[in-house]
């Protein structure tokens, strides 16, 4: 039976959705049952999705895993709950901090009483500054927020008018830019400070910024990396997300090929094998049917 193709909602226009919706348009396309593949804009990115999920103007869309839960529980900027199925993840993008090279700071805990671009304010980024900085006791009334976008953000900091910009993630275009601009830090962090994030924050996973990776960055780097997934809702068939599911599980090898921003993708469904579906779970959203057929069948899952 014909599946009537396939809608994805991604970001805003240059965003690392758009770019990742675009390799994962090249590999489903390949399956006759799911093509043609429609990448749409989302302008306000996670937020939009699931209100288009909702609604049924997309069949799967692009999510933070930080938005997932507010959208469950109707929780703003969400006028009510939106009913979620959870599909694959897609990447584990570091969450970092950045300043200038010639600046004294060092770690994130040496924020307090400076001038940080945490992210408009209602932004999933400010969401997690939040999270990040108040596991470390720093609260918003212990440095000055200031309230820009990546790219507002990173002109602020080349003109020396904040201290340092919360970035997510690598490679991103304004962050790659900004490095070829001035010399800039990953700022790290103190003794079992990272640890204490990961346990406090469970959406967050661990990883390292490799030395190289951005200009200046000239050794590895831990950090906190929030997981990107893909997202359903229920009405969509069982067939059409199986279809989907087992799609990015074949390719999960190629689609960091296709686009880099999919480095590490098939380490993330290796916990279904130790936590089953919980492992993907996030904010209390189940995953779809069609996925937990998909699993079954490749035997990620019992």
């Amino acid at each position: 039976m014909a599946l009537a193709g396939v809608r994805i909602g991604t970001a805003e226009r240059d965003s690392t959705f758009l770019s990742q919706g675009h390799a994962l348009k090249t590999v489903l396309d390949r399956n006759p049952a799911l093509a043609p593949v429609d990448v749409s804009i989302s302008g306000d990115a996670s937020v939009e999705n699931a209100n288009r999920l909702e609604t049924g103007d997309i069949d799967f869309g692009f999510m933070a895993s930080n938005w997932i839960g507010r959208a469950n529980n109707g929780e703003a900027p969400f006028a009510r709950s939106i009913d979620l199925r959870m599909v694959a993840p897609m990447n584990a993008g570091p969450l970092f901090f950045i300043a200038r090279a010639d600046s004294a700071l060092r770690t994130v805990s040496d924020l307090r009483g400076r001038r940080l671009v945490v992210g408009p304010q209602t932004s999933g980024m400010t969401q997690h500054a939040r999270a990040i900085l108040g596991t470390l006791g720093l609260s918003f009334a212990d440095f000055t927020p200031v309230y820009l976008d990546f790219a507002a953000g990173a002109d602020a900091l080349c003109r020396g008018d904040v201290d340092a910009q919360l970035q997510c993630p690598i490679p991103n275009k304004v962050m790659t830019a900004l490095a070829e601009r001035i010399f800039v830090r990953v700022l790290g962090y103190g003794p079992g400070e990272l640890e204490k994030l990961l346990h406090a924050v469970p959406l967050y996973r661990r990883t390292v910024m490799g030395k190289g990776a951005i200009r200046g960055l000239d050794a590895d780097v831990p950090q906190p990396a929030v997981v990107n997934v893909l997202v359903s809702h229920p009405r969509v068939a069982d067939d059409k997300v199986f279809g989907v599911a087992a799609a990015i599980l074949t390719a999960r090898a190629e689609l960091p090929r296709l686009n880099p921003l999919f480095n590490g993708i098939a380490e993330l469904f290796e916990p279904l094998r130790s936590e089953g579906a919980r492992a993907l779970e996030f904010g209390g959203v189940a995953l779809h049917a069609g996925a937990i057929a998909a699993y079954r069948a490749a035997g990620l899952l019992e």
